[in-house]
């Protein structure tokens, strides 16, 4: 079982992450925002892109859903951190930190 403290550590352990408020949330970044920690340590949200968000709702509906809102449909999903592993975790936020550094064409 993941925790916030957990996620917070394997997101700062990632090459260049910081972290800092937004909104109510704890944001992580790297040259754009990557993941967001709820207030409550229950849930983070991470930025895929579409294509990964179908892969990893569909591989593990316990743990992730698309948020249902314009910021789901870019990609952003929601991951539940009780019944999600640190590896879940762990692959979860290396593939949104890939994207955040990658070059925009």
């Amino acid at each position: 079982m993941a925790d916030s403290e957990s996620f917070t550590r394997i997101a700062l352990a990632l090459p260049g992450t910081t972290s800092a408020p937004h909104f109510d949330r704890t944001a992580f970044k790297v040259k754009r925002t990557f993941a967001t920690l709820a207030p409550d340590g229950l849930s983070a949200n991470l930025k895929f892109t579409p294509d990964e968000q179908e892969f990893k709702c569909q591989l593990a509906p316990d743990v992730f859903e698309a948020l249902d809102n314009g910021w789901g449909r870019q990609g952003w999903t929601r991951m539940w951190l009780g019944p999600a592993t640190e590896d879940d975790v762990a692959a979860a936020l290396a593939m949104a930190h890939a994207n955040a550094v990658a070059k925009r064409k």
